[in-house]
């Protein structure tokens, strides 16, 4: 017999890409609210979430939903823009009746704390994107191998755009590798930092905050 979740909050934190909306959908199910054919379930998949964004995902949230159980918006992007952020943050506050919000991205600890304050982490096994970069290759390796490993996150794809998502889970995972010893990589994170403020700015250039961030990281052999 298929267990029951319980969904008590409004807002809920998903660590993940698009792959983690599939089973955002199968807890839903399971919470009792039905996926097939049901309107006030909406799906939506960003390159990167703008201030627009967050108006019309406030707008969609005003309105009633054809049931008791209210409308439920699963948003899954890569990179949330600041201002961006502070719409949702308003939108959570003023919470429309029923509303509940699923929000999917890499990095979770990119978004500002009141804007994390403000939902529930829900942990889904296997949702959690990992880099497209081997983190302890990248740090045993010198400059030039460094700047070969860093060729799939500055590719383009079909659509002309790079992988963003991946970066910032690579930008992630090396934070946390170089946390282990703060005080003697302290100049790496930095670097790190900066990298991961800047690189969703629109016209940030990715390769130069990268190459920079691969310069100054410190070579480690454990």
């Amino acid at each position: 017999m298929q267990s029951t979740v319980e969904l008590t909050a409004q807002a809920y934190l998903v660590r993940g890409g698009v792959e983690a909306v599939d089973k955002v959908l199968s807890i839903l199910e399971k919470s009792g609210i039905g996926i097939k054919g049901n309107a006030d379930v909406l799906v939506r998949a960003y390159t990167s979430f703008s201030m627009e964004d967050a108006r019309a995902l406030r707008e969609r949230a005003t309105l009633r939903g054809r049931n008791e159980r209210g409308r439920v918006f699963i948003v899954a992007a890569p990179t949330i823009a600041p201002d961006a952020q502070n719409a949702l943050l308003k939108t959570f506050e003023e919470p429309s009746a029923g509303a509940k919000f699923f929000l999917i991205v890499p990095a979770p600890e990119t978004l500002l704390p009141t804007l994390r304050s403000r939902m529930q982490m829900l942990k889904i096994p296997g949702s959690a994107q990992t880099s497209p970069v081997d983190i302890k290759e990248f740090l045993k390796a010198g400059p030039e191998k460094r700047a070969e490993l860093l060729k799939p996150l500055l590719e383009k794809g079909d659509d002309d755009k790079r992988d963003l998502s991946g970066t910032i889970a690579f930008l992630c995972e090396l934070e946390r590798a170089l946390s282990r010893k703060p005080a003697e990589n302290e100049k790496g994170l930095n670097a790190v930092y900066r990298a991961r403020k800047y690189i969703t700015d629109r016209g940030a250039l990715a390769k130069s905050l990268l190459e920079q961030t691969a310069f100054i990281v410190p070579k480690m052999l454990s």
